[in-house]
């Protein structure tokens, strides 16, 4: 564990992102024999390798919270320009999906208790980082209170749109770089940090979390609901956002 630790405070002081994936052993040979597999060695292995680990977990969880902050992002021009063309109950919507799987699961019962006290240890420099995410969890928490109260009971109150849009386009870049900086240094230096058999038993405590919260697949569930939002914005067809090609120089 040690060696482990230590080797996670350089990846994470060099920046490196570290993703230090070991090959895994069979075992060793003994008297000088091959290992052999039983029969159902190979369907074994291939079960495992489908299994979505914790850092897969925790990655396509922030695929879910990426596609509601988009629903943040293009609403916020549509509310400047023409308020009543937006669904006040789709924003409604996508707030509590962010606070049910984004907040209340994501980052108060796999982020805070188990990821960020380990990345903590690793360095002063990540210390600093941990706390500067645990302030923006706190500071998203009170903007997804806000977007919900403004667009209660089916309407945007009255002078809201302008400060919705605002309150919705600072949440969407708070957040680009807050799951960016997880994606590409912390989740890959809490691994690190933990024995293959950590690792393992944490793939497992995640699994049991999301079932006890939601009693079944939670992140399936969470993306059919950011689908019924998108559906209803218009804005589910991907081929909408296909870039225009560039000028011709």
């Amino acid at each position: 564990m040690i060696s482990s630790v230590r080797s996670a405070r350089r990846a994470f002081l060099l920046a490196s992102g570290g993703t230090a994936l070991g090959m895994a052993l069979i075992g060793p040979a003994r008297n000088g024999e091959a290992a052999v597999s039983s029969p159902e060695q190979p369907a074994q292995d291939e079960e495992k390798a489908k299994e979505v680990t914790a850092n897969e977990d925790l990655m396509r969880e922030h695929g879910v919270l990426r596609r509601a902050l988009l629903v943040y992002h293009l609403t916020a021009a549509r509310l400047r320009t023409n308020p009543a063309a937006v669904s006040p109950e789709a924003l409604n919507a996508t707030a509590k999906l962010f606070r049910t799987f984004g907040e209340d699961y994501h980052e108060r019962q796999l982020e805070e208790p188990h990821i960020f006290p380990v990345v903590q240890q690793l360095s002063p420099a990540a210390a600093r980082l941990v706390n500067t995410l645990l302030a923006q969890h706190r500071r998203g928490r009170e903007i997804t209170d806000y977007i919900a109260g403004e667009t209660i009971g089916g309407r945007i109150g009255t002078g809201a749109a302008e400060p919705l849009a605002h309150a919705m386009e600072a949440m969407v870049l708070m957040y680009q770089e807050h799951t960016a900086r997880e994606d590409t240094i912390v989740f890959p230096a809490w691994k690190q940090a933990l024995s293959g058999k950590q690792y393992d038993e944490m793939n497992d405590t995640f699994e049991d979390i999301e079932h006890r919260m939601f009693g079944k697949d939670g992140f399936e569930d969470a993306v059919k609901q950011v689908s019924a939002v998108e559906q209803t914005l218009g804005i589910a067809d991907l081929a909408q956002f296909t870039a225009p090609p560039p000028p011709h120089l």
